[in-house]
């Protein structure tokens, strides 16, 4: 339905689904991986082929297993922690993460460091 200033709101569709929309539209190429539980806590195991979307936001994730490459697009929880390598925590360089349930980030994982930068304006 139009509204009074004749734009038509997004009501149909899920955040996340959303951002992978427009992801796809841009010509990124993603996949999308899955939480390793309930409270939005990420593993990555092996270096994806794609760019990959998470598709809850992220308390946590791990570059574990032999991962030494990677791009993550992600929306963080409140109770955001941050990344992993190998099980260790990592200061990641780059756009400092706002915990709003909302944003979308970039994070990639290169030479053992992660970077970060928020997507979009």
């Amino acid at each position: 339905m139009i509204n009074k200033d004749r734009t038509v709101p997004v009501t149909a569709i899920d955040l996340l689904s959303l951002y992978a929309l427009i992801l796809k539209s841009a010509g990124v190429t993603i996949s999308v991986i899955s939480a390793a539980d309930v409270l939005g806590d990420f593993v990555i195991e092996e270096n994806p082929a794609n760019a990959v979307l998470a598709d809850e936001p992220v308390k946590s994730l791990d570059f574990a297993g032999t991962t030494d490459a990677a791009v993550v697009y992600f929306v963080p929880t409140y109770d955001y922690e941050g990344f992993k390598i190998a099980g260790a925590a990592v200061e990641a360089t780059g756009d400092e993460v706002v915990a709003d349930h909302a944003n979308l980030y970039k994070a990639t994982l290169a030479t053992g460091a992660v970077t970060i930068e928020k997507a979009g304006l």
